[in-house]
């Protein structure tokens, strides 16, 4: 079947998150099958071996395959070693297209990143990880060089002192699908922590993007094949985008009727997007 894939969509329906104090994972990570990879330097290295993990990361990233999707998680900025892993990587002359930025907690954060990467085209993934960061999230969306925002559920519900299941944090997800509609960047979901439970996560994942969630992350090779195909389209879907598209572009911009109903311009990003996800089948 013939997809419209418009090209400058960008499909991230799982990301993989690798410690970044495990090189030898790296290489595994990216043929696991997910759509991106996430280098971690946060939560997944002990504090005594952050410096070497820093070396040892950024020197991986400038020989790492160009065609990779590879994003870097830093240290909190609110904290000497996220201060260290983002002046480094700047000296480095960004070796990464995207930085996930962790315990976010406003715009302003933002706005310093983005002043210190300067002329570097890296782009940004904030995680909304605290009650302050989620009452701002609007703002955070709609900051310079944003990709997409995260939820980083286990640290929000500790903050929000609920526990870490769908229903607790529901109002967080429609607040952070609210967010980044308005701002237009993708929104990933948090990972499930227990990775034996195929059942939940397939039907969390189903649930995440029947919400606004544009992906969700793993951090377990095993999680990528099921959140990748509850982020699949199914034919009846891509048949019907595909109708879509057609029509309105049939149209050449007049009024674009289907089925005798009109096909206004955000359906049209939206049927977009289901063949972009399609065409990662």
């Amino acid at each position: 079947m013939r997809l419209a894939v418009p090209a400058p969509v960008q499909i991230r329906r799982s990301l993989l998150f690798v410690p970044g104090s495990r090189p030898d994972r790296f290489e595994k990570a990216l043929a696991a099958g997910a759509d991106c990879v996430c280098i971690d330097l946060e939560d997944a290295v002990a504090p005594g071996e952050k410096a070497a993990a820093r070396t040892s990361v950024l020197d991986y990233l400038r020989r790492a395959p160009k065609d990779a999707d590879l994003l870097l998680r830093l240290n909190s900025l609110g904290s000497l070693d996220g201060i260290k892993d983002l002046a480094a990587f700047v000296e480095a002359g960004g070796p990464a297209r995207t930085l996930m930025l962790p315990k976010v907690g406003s715009a302003e954060e933002i706005g310093l990143a983005d002043e210190i990467l300067g002329a570097l085209p890296t782009r940004l993934v904030p995680l909304i990880e605290t009650a302050d960061a989620l009452l701002r999230a609007e703002a955070i969306a709609a900051a310079p060089r944003i990709d997409a925002v995260m939820l980083g559920g286990v640290d929000l519900a500790a903050d929000l002192r609920c526990e870490l299941d769908w229903e607790p944090l529901l109002w967080a997800r429609q607040r952070m699908v609210i967010a980044t509609a308005r701002a237009g960047v993708d929104l990933i979901d948090a990972p499930q922590i227990d990775v034996q439970d195929d059942a939940t996560l397939e039907a969390t994942t189903r649930r995440a993007r029947a919400l606004g969630f544009t992906g969700r992350s793993a951090i377990h090779p095993r999680q990528i094949e099921i959140i990748n195909r509850a982020f699949t389209p199914d034919a009846r879907e891509v048949t019907y985008a595909q109708r879509v598209v057609d029509a309105y572009e049939a149209a050449k911009g007049g009024v674009a009727l289907l089925d005798g109903k009109l096909v206004e311009r955000p359906v049209v990003r939206a049927m977009k997007r289901v063949l972009a996800a399609a065409s990662r089948g």
